[in-house]
């Protein structure tokens, strides 16, 4: 584990010239991979001074390239910065909630039908 680093000091490394990123709670300073990289500097900067997992899962990187990032790691994301993740968000119960009153409204109607006939 490396050292912990807090994601106000990687806001502050935002730029082409001093580019860090935080990819799976760990950070890794990218600024002389910038110009090397396939996507292009531009793709880098974009994700500069934050977190970029989503990013950089989206894009479906290779195994090599997740190897590369290993050259470039700093520090861990400080575990107060790290989101906690609820086990059910708000949206989930509200799909459920949704979900079961169609399905009781559906029952009702479908009912009221086969009573009418």
């Amino acid at each position: 584990m490396g050292k912990e680093i807090y994601l106000a000091n990687i806001k502050q490394h935002n730029k082409a010239q001093d580019l860090w990123i935080v990819i799976d709670n760990k950070v890794y300073d990218v600024t002389q991979f910038r110009l090397e990289h396939p996507g292009g500097e531009d793709t880098l900067v974009d994700v500069a001074g934050r977190d970029a997992t989503k990013d950089f899962n989206d894009v479906g990187h290779s195994s090599e390239a997740r190897e590369m990032l290993k050259k470039y790691y700093i520090g861990d994301l400080a575990a107060a910065d790290i989101p906690k993740k609820s086990p059910i968000s708000c949206r989930n119960i509200a799909l459920a909630l949704g979900a079961a009153f169609i399905g009781i409204t559906l029952v009702y109607v479908i009912r009221r039908g086969v009573a009418r006939n």
